[in-house]
């Protein structure tokens, strides 16, 4: 529900600075137009210089309207309207001059302008150019410090406070979490019954860090837990800390949770707080001193000299390895709870929540749907669901197909299709190419299924082939990794067997077959080295902080690393080759499938080949 009271104040405070604004474009606009008014009606130009000897003639000519005497400078005003201009000693008078030049001085008329004087021209030549600059650095300075009122409130958090009823979420519109939720509800729950726990002795956690891939719902939980709350929740990134003054960062750290007490019990919940948390330079070059102060003072305010029971401080990051020990250490940060990639029964929970109010059909299987989705995150599924929506209703149906929820999960993860213009030789190449893949990877034991073969391009590549895990793994064995870098170099074997060349299109099947092999030599000793690793690798010093150790390897050792992944290459791409020449009927057909039809799922593909056998 909206707060009436505030949106009128926020309401007030837009015509504030509009009026401001507007105030200060009239007030230079009448300006400038008074300075064109007076210069057009006070400044009338001269028409060059002449003797006085020639003044006096014209006079005597009847041919002078008037003379205009300032100083020792005369201006003859002539009655055509031209102005000329003439100097006279100073030491002699007009009246002096006119008389020995047997000229009455009262035949014409002498008009005498004092030095002083000022006309308003002069007057707004002066002052316009004063008032426009400070005008130019008042609004600069306006535009600088944002949305705040005055020039004292550099120091003042820019939180957001929500409340119960401002926030509709809660624990059931978020899912796939299980072990984060039952966390943060313990923390709803000490600032609702904080006797419950008291009586036991035990006290409230004072930090929660929330650590996880980016779309797994770390915002998402704090929103829960400003829905699922009854106490002011504050709501602040990382990076409004940061400020171009020095000590901004710290002072808004400080008015942050000097707000926070004041409503105690309260939660304040950091996003992105790798912003300002990183580990804190040891080196002879120091790091950002203005981020490093905020960090300070972030680690006063959370286990400082003064108590600080009643405010839990939530973060969330992307990146937990590059914060500072001191922060994640008990007594600020105590529990670290890891938001990782939903499994299995995750991504049910989560496909139906966003499929709520989406129309499908019957056809739709969410069982299969969920296991397609492997390693996708929430952020993930629910763009997935939404590009299915809007694929139906561009095409003007009233229901989401099986069909269209596969397109938007390719989508997600490839990009969209694009139609480029592609020769009849590139389309067999990219064919037989994607067939290899599939072939290869169907007829290896103990392999996932195909779930999908396509020569449709999207993104950089021309074609691709869908191999997504049939469940969730927690370890891989050497035989599946040696059977995933021959499925890898399945493409490139087809290619060399049935045109008898080679291609470019193979190069990211070797960048990735070559980092799964190497990884096996260097990091898991799956090879003939033995079970060492050669990788550099972290270490922990003395006072807690880490660091990445150079990788110090002889020649001779590096020269049997490349040896080893060599091997393993090698061996796999004959177990492709082989595989390939065996089943080279199957591939015929897949490819003249992929001809026809450019895109094959796995029913339409086990059709094409038959049932998997060992060969």
């Amino acid at each position: 529900m909206k707060n009436p009271a505030k949106e009128q104040k926020s309401q007030n405070g837009f015509k504030l600075k509009l009026d401001m604004r507007t105030l200060f474009i009239i007030v230079f606009a009448a300006l400038f137009f008074m300075t064109i008014l007076s210069a057009s009606s006070g400044f009338q130009p001269l028409h060059g210089e002449r003797a006085i000897s020639e003044i006096i003639q014209d006079i005597k000519a009847k041919k002078i309207k008037k003379l205009e005497r300032q100083g020792n400078t005369i201006t003859a005003v002539y009655k055509d309207g031209k102005r000329f201009i003439t100097t006279k000693e100073s030491e002699d008078s007009l009246r002096k001059i006119l008389q020995e030049s047997k000229v009455d001085p009262d035949s014409v008329q002498v008009e005498v302008k004092s030095n002083t004087d000022t006309s308003m021209f002069d007057l707004l030549i002066n002052i316009v150019p004063t008032i426009i600059i400070v005008g130019f650095l008042l609004f600069m300075f306006r535009q600088a410090r944002g949305a705040q009122d005055s020039i004292f409130s550099f120091g003042q958090a820019r939180s957001k406070r929500y409340t119960k009823k401002m926030s509709n979420m809660t624990f059931k519109d978020v899912a796939g979490v299980d072990e984060a939720k039952k966390e943060l509800q313990e923390i709803v729950d000490f600032l609702k019954n904080p006797k419950k726990y008291q009586k036991l002795g035990a006290r409230s956690p004072k930090g929660v860090i929330l650590v996880g891939p980016s779309g797994t719902g770390k915002t998402l939980l704090a929103k829960a837990v400003a829905g699922e709350s009854n106490v002011p929740f504050f709501s602040i990134a990382g990076s409004e800390f940061m400020e171009m003054l020095v000590g901004i960062g710290a002072a808004r750290v400080r008015d942050l949770f000097s707000t926070a007490k004041k409503n105690a019990p309260a939660i304040i919940f950091i996003d992105e707080v790798d912003a300002i948390g990183r580990t804190r330079s040891v080196s002879a070059m120091p790091a950002h001193d203005e981020r490093e102060q905020t960090l300070n003072q972030i680690l006063v305010e959370m286990d400082g000299f003064a108590p600080n029971d009643k405010v839990i401080v939530i973060a969330a990051t992307n990146r937990g390895d590059l914060l500072d020990s001191a922060l994640l250490r008990p007594g600020r940060f105590d529990r670290r709870i890891i938001v990782d990639y939903p499994d299995l029964e995750g991504r049910k929970d989560i496909l139906a929540i966003h499929a709520n109010g989406k129309p499908f059909e019957s056809s739709v299987s969410w069982e299969r749907i969920a296991r397609r989705t492997v390693g996708y995150s929430g952020a993930d599924i629910e763009n997935m669901l939404n590009e299915a929506a809007i694929m139906a209703a561009r095409e003007n149906r009233s229901k989401i197909s099986m069909g269209d929820i596969e397109e938007s999960a390719t989508k997600v993860k490839l990009g969209p299709e694009k139609k480029r213009l592609q020769t009849d030789r590139d389309k067999n190449i990219t064919a037989y190419h994607e067939g290899g893949h599939a072939i290869v990877t169907h007829f290896q034991t103990d392999m996932d299924p195909v779930h999908r073969i396509s020569i449709v391009s999207r993104g950089m590549s021309l074609g691709h082939t869908l191999i997504p895990p049939s469940h969730d793994r927690l370890h891989h064995t050497k035989s599946q990794l040696l059977k995933m870098i021959t499925s890898m170099l399945g493409g490139r074997a087809a290619e060399e067997t049935v045109f008898n060349d080679i291609t470019t299109g193979a190069s990211n099947d070797f960048d990735q077959a070559t980092a799964i092999a190497k990884a096996m030599v260097v990091d898991y000793g799956m090879s003939a080295l033995g079970p060492i690793n050669f990788g550099p690798h972290q270490d922990v010093l003395e006072w807690g902080r880490t660091f990445m150790q150079p990788n110090y390897l002889a020649e001779t050792t590096m020269t049997k690393i490349d040896s080893e992944v060599s091997k393993i290459i090698d061996q796999c791409y004959k177990d492709a080759l082989r595989l390939v020449k065996s089943h080279r009927k199957e591939l015929d057909n897949v490819a003249a499938a992929l001809m026809k039809h450019e895109s094959l799922d796995e029913d339409e593909f086990k059709k094409v080949v038959g049932e998997k056998k060992s060969a």
